[in-house]
């Protein structure tokens, strides 16, 4: 596994317009607002079970219907393709969901 730098970090980022990359933190974020607490929870429990499974896990907040998430690798200290594919994988259990 390896940072995503230059023009590479830059291609990646671009294949993910609901997402902002935070230079400071090195990582994705996004803010999701969904119907209400129940439809946030349900798709926080999605994502941490599927986080169990890669192995790899958001940093996140949850206040009400609302989820703010971001993505980072620690090991490499900024973002690489695990969170790429992540984020990708939540924009399609979250179609439509934005801020």
């Amino acid at each position: 596994m390896k940072k995503l730098e230059g023009a590479a970090l830059q291609a990646q980022i671009e294949r993910l317009p609901l997402w902002r990359f935070n230079p400071q933190r090195h990582a994705l974020e996004r803010c999701l607002v969904f119907s209400d607490f129940n439809a946030a929870f349900g798709f926080m429990s999605r994502v941490a079970l599927a986080a169990e499974q890669r192995n790899h896990h958001p940093e996140w907040a949850n206040v009400y219907n609302r989820v703010d998430i971001a993505f980072t690798t620690h090991e490499v200290g900024g973002l690489s393709l695990r969170d790429i594919e992540f984020a990708l994988w939540v924009d399609t259990l979250a179609p439509g969901v934005g801020d």
